[in-house]
């Protein structure tokens, strides 16, 4: 329908889970259209616990992939779709390739990478106005470019109860309460709260009789095991064992999730969960957990917020004071508050 509108989503987990505040906005805005994400196909069984998105089209490209060729042929296979609006999230020049090619008549996204003329509606990016991913999210649903700040709805995902008690029994993970430790960061160890402080927190809960479910990528199997032993059997490892929708449906199962600034952290906070989010080289400032239901652990060291994959620091060791110092005693205190562990 002429009113149909195709979203090109972002390429990271935590900005498609924040994306989802403008589709809500979007749907209020227009009621009667469809709304069709373009994506990595990692993140459409995503999309699909999204009530607001009809459709999740796949971007068949790698991360960072050009394929001028590629993206031209897609966009003219989506042609015959009719779609009246595109909003380009990502700030490449090649993400909005497709939408041209589509001949999509509006075509919106912010002013960068010389993107003249393959979007028709830019908008200049006021970073003291709108300071956070989701409002810089959400201001692309109005009209010209925001003289406020918008209110930015929380993202919520549709978390499914009879599927979480499935995953229990896959996973060996019985019925009695538990938390859900998060300890990657894809970003980098600058994010990463130490090991040694997950599993010493995850002690600290086995002797309240609460396991620790320790869940991540393939890439974190050694991470998590590392957990899971320095916790003498307060934690299960489960990374590499579970998909990003099961991360929403065991997130929403847990009494509470501990997370640093990564992905998984804003799909905790949109299944519903109770999070206590640790911040090193970022900061809540920009990318906090959309939910009420949260504690934030942030230091604002003078050297913060540096956002470097790694410690730039050297005390002599590599300092990252700003992760070390958050002790496993005072995320224990927030869940006890959140949870009444």
């Amino acid at each position: 329908m002429a009113s149909d509108l195709l979203i090109i989503g972002p390429a990271w987990v935590g900005d498609m889970v924040m994306a989802q505040s403008l589709f809500i906005r979007l749907r209020q805005l227009h009621p009667e259209a469809a709304i069709d994400v373009l994506a990595p196909g990692w993140s459409l069984p995503i999309i699909e616990r999204m009530p607001e998105i009809r459709a999740g089209i796949e971007l068949p490209f790698a991360h960072g992939e050009f394929n001028f060729g590629g993206r031209r042929a897609l966009g003219l296979s989506l042609r015959e779709r009719g779609y009246a609006q595109a909003i380009v999230l990502p700030n490449s020049w090649k993400s909005a390739v497709v939408p041209f090619f589509a001949n999509i008549p509006r075509r919106t996204g912010y002013a960068r990478e010389l993107r003249y003329g393959l979007l028709n509606d830019l908008r200049k990016l006021d970073k003291k106005l709108l300071k956070t991913t989701p409002q810089r999210f959400v201001a692309l649903a109005d009209e010209g470019r925001a003289t406020a700040a918008p209110t930015v709805p929380p993202p919520r995902f549709r978390a499914d109860t009879a599927r979480a008690a499935e995953l229990r029994e896959r996973l060996g993970l019985g019925d009695g309460p538990a938390v859900a430790l998060m300890p990657g960061a894809e970003y980098g160890p600058a994010k990463q709260w130490p090991a040694a402080h997950y599993a010493s927190l995850a002690a600290s809960l086995a002797r309240r009789g609460i396991r620790s479910w320790v869940i991540g990528s393939k890439k974190e199997q050694a991470l998590g095991e590392s957990i899971a032993r320095a916790s003498k059997g307060g934690a299960i490892n489960l990374c590499g064992k579970t998909s990003l929708v099961d991360v929403v449906d065991l997130a929403a199962d847990a009494r509470a999730v501990v997370c640093n600034d990564s992905g998984p952290m804003h799909i905790a906070a949109a299944a519903g969960a109770r999070v206590v989010a640790i911040y090193g080289s970022s900061t809540p400032d920009h990318t906090p957990p959309m939910t009420e239901s949260r504690e934030i652990h942030y230091r604002r060291l003078p050297c913060s917020p540096c956002f470097e994959r790694q410690c730039p620091l050297k005390a002599p060791a590599e300092h990252l004071d700003c992760l070390i110092g958050i002790h496993p005693e005072a995320i224990l205190a927030s869940l006890i508050r959140l949870a009444d562990l």
